[in-house]
């Protein structure tokens, strides 16, 4: 069974004891390996959203569900972090920086489909956008080394790819709109 509580103590000892990701992706790893349990623990999504499960300044912990074929632009954390997906699907395209001539643009040099069971680090320096492909909610729990609502982070504009400071409040926003969207089609 999924205890949150464990859960969250767990995390909060790992990150005291080591400032890597690594005992805080098994853990991760460990939680959605038991997909049903986990949503036995947090509940079945029924709608998309950030929910914050733990925040410090050295760990934030979140359950992240992606709204029916809701995509999130070019984005990093400025911390690692470990993502579990517990239901449905994620598909991240990872960016990596161009020259400094280009004004902070960046190019598609990757991507990785993340299903149910699967949990993977992302390191301090990703890039990453996530698009949720299915005509369901994914969920996903989402661990950070650091604050996540509080990092002085960038985000990059989808349409001419250029960088530009992280703005929690449009990107939270996004949900509610991609929840509207999913519930109009």
């Amino acid at each position: 069974m999924f205890d949150l509580d464990k859960f969250i103590a767990d995390c909060t000892a790992a990150r005291a004891e080591d400032d890597s990701h690594k005992a805080v992706a098994e853990l991760v790893a460990g939680a959605v390996s038991d997909p049903s349990a986990v949503l036995k623990g947090l509940g079945d999504p029924k709608a998309g959203g950030v929910q914050k499960i733990h925040h410090s300044d050295s760990l934030t912990i979140l359950n992240v569900v992606w709204p029916a074929g809701m995509t999130i632009m070019p984005h990093n954390h400025d911390t690692w972090a470990v993502i579990g997906v517990y239901t449905g699907r994620e598909d991240n395209i990872f960016w990596r920086r161009l020259a400094d001539e280009d004004g902070g643009k960046i190019e598609a040099a990757g991507a990785r489909s993340l299903a149910v069971k699967d949990a993977v680090p992302l390191g301090k320096d990703i890039i990453h956008s996530v698009n949720n492909p299915l005509s369901r909610l994914t969920g996903a729990i989402h661990v950070y080394g650091g604050d996540f609502f509080n990092a002085e982070r960038s985000e990059w504009d989808p349409e001419n790819l250029l960088e530009g400071p992280y703005d929690v409040e449009k990107n939270m926003a996004m949900f509610e709109e991609a929840n509207a969207l999913s519930s109009s089609a």
